[in-house]
C-alpha cells in the first residue's frame, strides 16, 4: 500500500519545517519527504492549498463502550474522532464497567481493533471501580495495554491513595492524569457568578480545581513526580502551574478549545450543551488560558469528549449531565479563536495537537519525519462553514458549536499509512 501526497504545505513542530513538500507512504510508514516525487503510488493526493500536519491526538476523551453505548460506542467514536482529524485518540475509564481490569480493557482494545479507524490507547482507572478507596493493580493494567491511570469523572479524594497512585505510576513509566475538582466547592451547575445568579443556580467556585491542582504539584514536586492535570480552566490554576514549572517541578497540564472558544454567558445562548466540568468560566479566566496557551504552560490541547444522549442535555442545568463532545470541532475552534485571532500559530497548533501529546504519552508519534510511522491529518486551514447538527457523525450531539461559524476543514486523515477518512 503506498500514498503519495503532493504539493501540501508540510508544518512539523520537532524539525520547524513550514514548507512546500511531496511525502510518499509505503507500508505504513514515511519513506520520503522531498519536492517533486515522481513516483507511481495506489493513492495520489493532491494538497495544493491543504496544510499536512502529524496526526493530531486527542490525551483525553470519553467513548462510552462499555455500558453507555447509546451515547456513543467506541466504533461511532473513531468515525468522529478521524473525521476530527485525530490519528490517536486516549478513552478514559470512567464507562461500566469500570476500565479496572485487564478483561475490560482488553474488550475496549479488541474492539477498537476490529474497527480499526485509529490507535486507541486507554486509560486504566487509578481505584477499583473509581471509587477511590483501592488502588487498582498498575502493573498488570500496564501490562494489558494501558498508557496511563486516571478516575476522571471522578476526583482522588484521599491524598494519600493519589501519592501512591503517583509513585506506583512513576514506577512504570507512566503517570496519573488528575481530575482535580474539591467536591466540596465544586458543587453546582456552572461556573459561580453572574450568569448562575442570573439563573439562580448553584455555582462551581475555581477553588474546586486549583485547590486540588495545588495538591498534585505539592505531591510531584516533594517527590520528584510527574503530575498531569486535566482539562485546566481557571485562570489561578494556569498561574499556578506556570509557577511550578518555572521552580522545575515535573507538572503537565490540558486544556480545551471550549475554555478559549467560550465564557460562561454561552450558557445563555445554548443552555446543558454549555454545561461542562470544569464549567466555562469568565472573559478573565479566557484570558489566562490563552496565555499559557501561548508560553508552554499547558502543554496540550484536548477534546475531552463527552457524549450524551439529547434527553439526558434535556433534564435542565441542574439535573443534566456534564460534558461536550468534541472530536470534529477541535482544529476548527483552535483556527477559528487562536490562530486567526493571531495568539498562536501553525507551529504552536502541531506543538500542542501532536508533538507535546506524543511526547506525554511516550509514544513515538507526533512528527513527520522519513522513517517515521504516517500518522498524518490533512486539512483545509481556509474553509469556513456554519457547524450545523446534520454535520456530526458522533451518536451524540451535545455542543455549542452548532450554529457557529468556524474556519478550517480536515480532508484526510490517515492512520498507519491508510487513509481511514476522506472529505
Amino acid at each position: 500500500m503506498t500514498v503519495l501526497l503532493k504539493n501540501g504545505k508540510v508544518i512539523d513542530y520537532k524539525t520547524r519545517t513550514e514548507d512546500y513538500f511531496d511525502i510518499f507512504i509505503e507500508n505504513g510508514i514515511i519513506k520520503e519527504i522531498a519536492r517533486d516525487i515522481d513516483t507511481v503510488a495506489d493513492d495520489v493526493i493532491d494538497c495544493s492549498n491543504l496544510f499536512i500536519i502529524p496526526g493530531m491526538i486527542d490525551i483525553h476523551c470519553h467513548l462510552r463502550e462499555p455500558g453507555f453505548e447509546y451515547k456513543e460506542t467506541i466504533e461511532t467514536g473513531m468515525k468522529s474522532a478521524v473525521k476530527g482529524g485525530f490519528t490517536s485518540i486516549c478513552p478514559m475509564p470512567n464507562t461500566n464497567p469500570t476500565c479496572d481490569s485487564a478483561f475490560v480493557l482488553e474488550k475496549i482494545q479488541n474492539e477498537a481493533k476490529r474497527v480499526g479507524l485509529c490507535n486507541v490507547f486507554p486509560y486504566a482507572s487509578v481505584t477499583i471501580g473509581e471509587k477511590g478507596e483501592e488502588l487498582t493493580d498498575f502493573e498488570a493494567l500496564k501490562n494489558a495495554g494501558a498508557i496511563a491511570f486516571s478516575d476522571d469523572g471522578m476526583p482522588v479524594v484521599r491524598a494519600k491513595i493519589m501519592r501512591d497512585a503517583m509513585i506506583k505510576a512513576e514506577a512504570l513509566n507512566t503517570f496519573v492524569a488528575s481530575h482535580c475538582e474539591e467536591k466540596e466547592l465544586g458543587k453546582g451547575a456552572i461556573n459561580a457568578g453572574e450568569i448562575a445568579d442570573k439563573l439562580n443556580v448553584q455555582g462551581v467556585f475555581p477553588e474546586a480545581e486549583t485547590l486540588m491542582a495545588a495538591r498534585e504539584v505539592e505531591i510531584a514536586e516533594i517527590n520528584n513526580l510527574h503530575a498531569h492535570i486535566c482539562h485546566i480552566s481557571a485562570k489561578e490554576t494556569a498561574r499556578l502551574i506556570r509557577d511550578a514549572k518555572k521552580r522545575g517541578v515535573n507538572v503537565t497540564c490540558e486544556t480545551c478549545p471550549h475554555y478559549y472558544s467560550f465564557t460562561e454567558e454561552e450558557v445563555l445562548e445554548s443552555g446543558t450543551n454549555a454545561k461542562m466540568n470544569p464549567p466555562l468560566r469568565t472573559k478573565e479566566d479566557m484570558a489566562e488560558i490563552i496565555k499559557a496557551i501561548q508560553d508552554g504552560t499547558i502543554d496540550a490541547i484536548i477534546t475531552d469528549h463527552a457524549p450524551h444522549s439529547k434527553e439526558e442535555k434535556e433534564q435542565g442545568l441542574e439535573k443534566a449531565p456534564n460534558g461536550i463532545i468534541g472530536f470534529e470541532t477541535l482544529l476548527a475552534a483552535t483556527i477559528t479563536h487562536l490562530i486567526d485571532k493571531g495568539y498562536i500559530n501553525y507551529l504552536d497548533l502541531v506543538r500542542i495537537t501532536s508533538y507535546n501529546p506524543a511526547k506525554i504519552l511516550g509514544i513515538d508519534r507526533g512528527t513527520i519525519e522519513k522513517g517515521k510511522v504516517a500518522d498524518i491529518t490533512v486539512f483545509d486551514p481556509n474553509k469556513e462553514y456554519i457547524y450545523t447538527e446534520d454535520m456530526i457523525v458522533s451518536r451524540s450531539k451535545n455542543t455549542p458549536y452548532i450554529g457557529k461559524k468556524l474556519k478550517g476543514q480536515v480532508m484526510y486523515t490517515i492512520v498507519n499509512g491508510k487513509i481511514v477518512y476522506k472529505k
